[in-house]
């Protein structure tokens, strides 16, 4: 990773071929057979099926922002040209203060006719949120995503705040991901095609959710990443710029022409891995048994 983003400084994924063309197999480290399964659903999708034609042939995208400090936040924003920023807060180790200080500079950095967004990873409490989220409320936010944990909280949360809440840990780590929706935990949906096991059943999510949709990524390579883009591409309606662009955080990609936006906007169009490229980045040979057991394990559990 060329930064830091939620404690990971890097990325695993195994690249599966198929005859449908290339898929990606990437959850994050912890998680276990029974969650890793959707996301092999999704690298298996990818490969072997025959998927829909793109619609959109671009896609609007927020800069993602990691932890960072004033100034590379600044920066980020003004390298990226996009007019839609999403801001990482609430990480360990941060003050309010820090987070304030990166969301006031981002803002700074969009002028006041950007689009703001900020996402707290469920970490706050309900009274720690509504604190915060008033101070935070200068900013002039389109929304905030997963402020707080539980499903009763964001219920709550949203007739006590005057921002919009977005649903993302509720949606993807819930058996029933229109839940929060059907009890008023939410304003806006988010959704990422590995976590959810495919392209297919995001969309199928997006055409019965009567709240807006943000496709968002899991953190994939450009290789995954098509999966998202292909799935913003194909909905009906895209009120909100997509959170699709952090291929820009990846300094490991392994195609030559990688998924990055140019000014706010993402190219939808299906890259190809490259042999020299997977040969450098390429695991030793412990770690990749490793993946590739747990790619088997997920297996196991999809059979």
């Amino acid at each position: 990773m060329r930064q830091r983003f939620r404690r990971v400084d890097h990325r695993e994924a195994v690249l599966v071929k198929g005859p449908g063309g290339w898929g990606e197999f990437s959850p994050f480290p912890d998680y276990p057979p029974e969650v890793t399964t959707r996301w092999l659903a999704a690298a298996l999708e990818l490969a072997c099926s025959e998927l829909p034609e793109p619609v959109r042939l671009t896609i609007p995208v927020n800069v993602t922002v990691p932890a960072v400090d004033p100034i590379t936040a600044t920066a980020l924003v003004r390298e990226s040209g996009a007019d839609t920023a999403k801001v990482k807060i609430g990480d360990p180790g941060d003050s309010e203060d820090d987070d304030l200080a990166r969301v006031g500079a981002v803002r700074d950095a969009l002028g006041p006719e950007g689009n703001l967004r900020v996402d707290v990873n469920a970490t706050w409490d309900l009274e720690t949120a509504v604190a915060r989220i008033r101070r935070l409320e200068v900013f002039d936010l389109q929304y905030i995503e997963q402020p707080v944990s539980t499903l009763g909280d964001m219920k709550e949360l949203r007739t006590r705040v005057s921002v919009p809440l977005a649903a993302d840990e509720l949606v993807r780590q819930s058996p029933h991901p229109l839940r929060v929706i059907e009890e008023g935990g939410a304003d806006v949906l988010i959704l990422k095609v590995q976590p959810m096991g495919g392209v297919s059943r995001v969309l199928d999510l997006a055409s019965r959710s009567t709240i807006p949709v943000v496709i968002s990524s899991a953190l994939e390579t450009s290789v995954g990443m098509y999966a998202g883009l292909l799935a913003a591409s194909l909905l009906d309606d895209l009120p909100y710029a997509c959170g699709l662009g952090t291929v820009a955080l990846i300094e490991g990609d392994p195609t030559r022409q990688p998924l990055v936006p140019m000014d706010g906007k993402l190219e939808v169009r299906r890259p190809e891995p490259d042999p020299e490229l997977l040969e450098r980045w390429r695991p030793e040979r412990d770690r990749g048994a490793e993946m590739l057991r747990k790619l088997r394990a997920a297996a196991e559990v999809l059979a």
